[in-house]
């Protein structure tokens, strides 16, 4: 009953385009201070790697941070970054809204992984309701216009492939 109220409802619609704006307008503000401002992970990297509690609680996380993302630190900044602004402008314009509410908790869960608290359990608590809303959470937003094109296109494009396929099969 609750499901079919996030995913259906005008109502909810409404409410979830007032989170999604919210969480979209925090990752935009995060994500374009690093743009900007010449972000680099490096040191917040090792301080992760340093982090007893972290190789403790998520050995395998920990291995991955000091065995691939530390020696790739300036591409992990790069990522980060543009990561962050880019759900941010997902979010806030309601454009690919699950896509970018399920990267956007991704990074959040990364952040919890690597011991840093912050904002991030509120945050992974609000993308809940939108993942959970789907198609409804960017109702009043781009998804209205985008996601019916998408749609389309995609729906058009396997049609054509298997036209195709029956042509030359015959």
């Amino acid at each position: 009953m609750f499901m079919d109220f996030l995913r259906n409802n005008k109502i909810a619609a409404g409410a979830l385009t007032i989170l999604r704006i919210y969480l979209g307008w925090t990752w935009v503000t995060i994500g374009w201070g690093k743009v900007t401002g010449g972000f680099n992970a490096e040191g917040y990297l090792h301080g992760v790697v340093a982090n007893e509690a972290v190789a403790g609680q998520y050995p395998t996380y920990h291995a991955f941070i000091e065995n691939f993302a530390v020696p790739n630190a300036g591409v992990f900044s790069y990522m980060v970054a543009w990561g962050e602004l880019l759900v941010g402008l997902g979010l806030l314009f309601g454009v690919l809204t699950t896509a970018a509410a399920f990267f956007g908790i991704m990074m959040n869960f990364a952040f919890m992984f690597a011991g840093t608290i912050s904002s991030n359990p509120w945050m992974v608590l609000l993308t809940i309701f939108i993942l959970a809303a789907g198609y409804n959470a960017g109702k009043f937003g781009g998804d209205r216009w985008v996601m019916p094109y998408l749609k389309a296109a995609i729906a058009n494009k396997f049609t054509k492939k298997s036209v195709v396929q029956e042509q030359q099969a015959a």
